[in-house]
């Protein structure tokens, strides 16, 4: 990409969007196209043409997304389905018509399914059921990265789609009721802190494993295929990013807990759902390609947890959500 290309980021206060613009601005690019919903309604197609229309972007991270944990998606079926179908399929199509030299769609690991072989590998897409709680978002997402297949075999378009794993970083969400798990440890431990070390109870046993994966990484991963990697580099244009290293939910919580410095009691309540048991990427595509993860797990949790501390918790604390 020239460094004054013009570059759309949709999404870019979200976690991951937020990430990109970041990492962009950091690289000395200065033609970034960031707009708000108030400015521009991705669910409006009619919006996103004319944005479209009169910007001609010309590189597009498709980042915008409604997004939560467990609980936010099993309540919210239809909004999840419905907002991210409607996001995916405007700006992909938009970016068609307007002829976008590239976009890169984010999707996420829930698009594979429930009981898939470990680590997951990018073929074993809509080889059987997916998980039931968050079914609606991974459709949403599915549809999204097979809308940029489709339209690069029809079309010719340069669509690429990326499939991260679990992330977390600065300027994530700390609300209890629709967070993931991650940044939902970190507030319950920062407040018990406050609460001259209270006990802590998290959902489930304790035994599922997850991947996570810092945010910036993230974000260097995009630009690394948005720079390098163009459409039918790979089978179905599709790349899995991941950390390559997993823990169980009880090390992930005893590790924010060290990070956080809460030193009280982690109460298990089993009688919450677990979901997936595990969750791993095989992340071998992308990096045989010539990318790898470089922030550990440990690190990038001191990181977030400095910026909890400075940014973050102030913020949700002025919207009312963090005590």
């Amino acid at each position: 990409m020239d460094k004054h290309a013009k570059i759309f980021v949709a999404g870019h206060r979200g976690l991951v969007g937020s990430a990109i613009v970041r990492a962009l601005t950091a690289r000395g690019f200065d033609q970034l196209l960031l707009r708000t919903r108030a400015e521009v309604d991705l669910l409006k197609q009619d919006q996103v043409d004319r944005f479209f229309a009169a910007e001609r972007p010309e590189y597009v991270f498709l980042a915008a997304a409604k997004v939560g944990g467990i609980h936010a998606n099993n309540t919210y079926r239809a909004d999840f389905l419905y907002e991210n179908l409607m996001v995916a399929a405007n700006l992909i199509h938009a970016a068609h018509h307007h002829q976008t030299k590239k976009l890169l769609f984010l999707g996420s690991s829930c698009i594979y399914p429930r009981a898939c072989p470990q680590p997951m590998k990018e073929e074993y897409l809509l080889t059987s059921a997916l998980e039931q709680t968050n079914e609606p978002y991974a459709i949403a997402k599915i549809a999204g990265l097979k809308m940029c297949e489709s339209y690069n075999r029809q079309y010719g378009t340069n669509f690429v789609s990326v499939m991260p794993t679990n992330l977390y970083g600065p300027g994530d969400n700390y609300d209890l009721e629709n967070s993931h798990v991650l940044p939902a440890l970190i507030r319950k431990f920062h407040e018990a802190k406050e609460r001259k070390n209270a006990p802590v109870t998290v959902w489930g046993s304790g035994s599922p494993k997850r991947e996570f994966l810092y945010v910036d990484d993230k974000a260097d991963a995009c630009l690394f295929v948005m720079e390098n990697l163009d459409q039918g580099a790979a089978p179905g244009d599709l790349y899995n990013v991941g950390s390559g290293a997993e823990v169980t939910i009880k090390e992930l919580a005893e590790q924010v807990q060290k990070a956080v410095g809460h030193t009280g009691q982690i109460v298990w309540d089993a009688s919450k759902p677990d979901g997936t048991m595990r969750k791993l990427l095989d992340t071998t595509r992308l990096t045989n390609l010539g990318w790898k993860a470089p922030t550990s797990l440990a690190d990038g949790l001191k990181k977030t947890y400095e910026y909890f501390l400075k940014t973050d918790r102030a913020r949700f604390q002025k919207s009312g959500i963090a005590g």
